[in-house]
């Protein structure tokens, strides 16, 4: 395939500033896909900074525990980056054969959809899917043998929620449980899980620890939802914004945004976050501009060089949740050196 939809760059520049494209917009370069770049469309490796991210909040609330393995760590660490990928694989692999992923719903809009595009068969999909699903289940079978039956239990349990996100029959993020999921996967599952393999326990405090991350990316579920209202609603795909309604979707992804530095303040003031992960408020000023952008009316026209139209308030979400998510993994990294 010499060509796909929404170019980006010259098809002669190198294959750094290609694939950084890629992570930085989910659209492929102009020209002829290079492996590294086709795999980073598909799995749509643009939003893995967020499962980077929670990985990196285990891993630094870890390290000074006792029983703290850097390999094992490492191993989970790999793994819900290859869960999320899967998942990514996954989700259009289902909404395609349930008929949602059409030539005219924001997935295929913002960037191009795997199947529709012509980029891979839906037999390619598959494959790859189950292809990411074996190297995860090897990593499993690695630490289980090595962590116990506990590893298992959140990888299977996030292995599940993620499937059941958009598969039938329970197809979650129709029935307006897809926000919820994401706050369990992206907080207690993935930082819990990471924190247990790496140190073969699991205080009470570290899945507290793990819910202000899961909010920061729930923010950016409930802005992608909130652009799809239009297109979800007339299919009976009720999603947490569709059943409350575009204002009060808006409001409720601020109040969660706003929770977000509540609950650091509180995990701080118990002891069971470090103080040097205040430093979240250095984020506030990209909060005012999500804020505002939250209060106003969505743009009917894209701003010059948008990557990601008709998606709006995910983006802006996106923005807040990589720096506030970059901060928090700042302080935590600040307390492991100084053993704070």
């Amino acid at each position: 395939m010499t060509d796909v939809r929404h170019p980006r760059l010259a098809s002669d520049q190198g294959l750094l500033s290609r694939w950084r494209e890629v992570l930085r917009t989910s659209n492929p370069p102009r020209g002829k896909l290079d492996p590294v770049s086709r795999w980073l469309v598909l799995t749509r490796a643009s939003v893995l900074p967020m499962t980077l991210t929670a990985g990196l909040v285990a891993g630094l609330l870890a390290v000074n525990a006792d029983g703290f393995n850097a390999g094992w760590f490492a191993l989970a660490l790999a793994g819900i980056l290859l869960a999320h990928a899967s998942n990514n694989l996954m989700n259009d692999l289902f909404d395609s054969d349930t008929g949602l992923d059409t030539a005219s719903y924001p997935r295929t809009l913002y960037a191009p959809h795997p199947i529709q595009s012509g980029m891979i068969t839906r037999r390619g999909l598959l494959g790859a899917a189950l292809t990411v699903n074996l190297v995860d289940l090897a990593i499993l079978v690695v630490l289980l043998a090595a962590r116990g039956w506990p590893v298992a239990a959140f990888a299977l349990g996030g292995f599940f929620l993620s499937a059941a996100y958009t598969a039938p029959p329970l197809r979650l993020k129709k029935r307006g449980l897809g926000e919820p999921t994401v706050l369990v996967v992206w907080g207690p599952l993935m930082v819990g899980g990471v924190y247990y393999a790496a140190v073969g326990h699991l205080p009470g405090h570290v899945l507290a620890a793990s819910v202000p991350y899961g909010l920061l990316c729930t923010t950016v579920l409930f802005g992608k939802h909130i652009d799809k209202i239009p297109w979800d609603e007339p299919m009976g795909i009720r999603t947490m914004p569709v059943i409350l309604g575009e204002a009060g979707a808006r409001r409720v992804a601020q109040g969660l945004m706003a929770a977000f530095y509540v609950s650091v303040v509180a995990l701080v003031a118990l002891g069971w976050l470090p103080w040097t992960t205040l430093a979240v408020f250095g984020a506030l000023p990209a909060l005012a501009k999500v804020w505002k952008a939250f209060d106003s009316p969505r743009p009917a026209e894209p701003p010059p060089r948008f990557p990601v139209w008709p998606l709006w308030f995910a983006a802006i979400a996106f923005l807040h949740t990589r720096r506030a998510g970059a901060l928090l993994v700042l302080g935590l990294g600040v307390a492991a050196i100084f053993a704070i």
